[in-house]
């Protein structure tokens, strides 16, 4: 049906170190398809294989992820089907996702999404096909009733620019794949101190999904990780950000247990584990 540029996610998810405590949570990830149900935008950035339901729990389940939030991914545009879809496919008592609307949707949608689940408009700075950023100002005070958050994906110098706004909004903020903040910088870098402001000022929340801040090696990531937990252990959660969309090469194909593992390295206590894994999560998507 499509010709896809990137490769899928590995069929057999390694055995990690540990396993994850009950109810841990992994607050960032996408499903794609099966396309005849549920085809991708067609003005989509990339064209990803699919990424279903059974494939994803057979990861999750060697983990030992048992809540989870589906995140609507570029390929979906605004058409939030696949996402809220999955939250039905997986039980909603255990499975939230954040949706991306512009600023036709209505309140009576909104309300309807809520209650399948959605907790969260999604704005993607960097590959686009989603919610305009100049839109952040009005749906942010649209989504505040609801009691939702902003989640924002951009790159340091739009997250540098972004922060003034972010700080000033009527609603949380989740920021992705380590806010933004290239690791190589470490904490003391520009963006990783907007952050950490914005953290310290109690507006924010990281999800520390950290590969995309970084590159091999990766031994940057952990003060970055260890920063932002430091500031406000209260405000970090963990995204697996399965199925690692746009990687090129099966050889590159990242390992979840292995990305699991990074957070064990990061936090060798087992209950700062809990803490991001269940009770931040438990805190920022399953309160109501």
């Amino acid at each position: 049906m499509y010709e896809y540029d990137c490769v899928p996610a590995l069929e057999v998810t390694g055995t990690p170190r540990w396993r994850a405590p009950a109810r841990a949570c992994d607050c960032h990830f996408h499903i794609f398809g099966p396309y005849e149900a549920y085809p991708l935008s067609p003005t989509r950035p990339y064209t990803p294989p699919p990424a279903t339901i059974p494939h994803y729990l057979s990861m999750a389940e060697k983990l030992g992820l048992e809540r989870m939030v589906v995140v609507q991914a570029s390929v979906s545009g605004t058409d939030n089907a696949v996402t809220l879809d999955a939250v039905k496919g997986f039980g909603i008592e255990r499975a939230r996702a954040v949706v991306v609307v512009d600023d036709s949707v209505t309140e009576a949608e909104l309300r309807a999404m809520h209650a399948r689940g959605a907790r969260g408009v999604r704005f993607n700075a960097v590959s686009g096909n989603g919610t305009p950023v100049a839109q952040l100002e009005a749906l942010a005070a649209r989504i505040a009733p609801l009691g939702w958050h902003i989640q924002i994906y951009a790159k340091s110098d739009a997250m540098l620019a972004m922060a003034p706004t972010l700080a000033r909004l009527p609603v949380e903020v989740v920021l992705d794949h380590m806010a933004g903040a290239p690791a190589a910088e470490g904490p003391d870098g520009p963006t990783a101190r907007a952050v950490l402001a914005l953290l310290e000022g109690g507006k924010a929340w990281v999800k520390l999904s950290g590969y995309r801040a970084s590159a091999p090696p990766w031994t940057d990531l952990a003060p970055l990780a260890r920063a932002f937990y430091a500031a406000r252990p209260d405000r970090c959660v963990w995204g697996s950000d399965w199925p690692h969309t746009q990687v090129q090469n099966a050889a590159d194909m990242y390992d979840d247990a292995v990305l699991l593992d990074w957070l064990a390295d990061w936090f060798p206590n087992p209950l700062d584990r809990q803490r991001i894994l269940v009770d931040n999560a438990s805190a920022l998507y399953f309160r109501a």
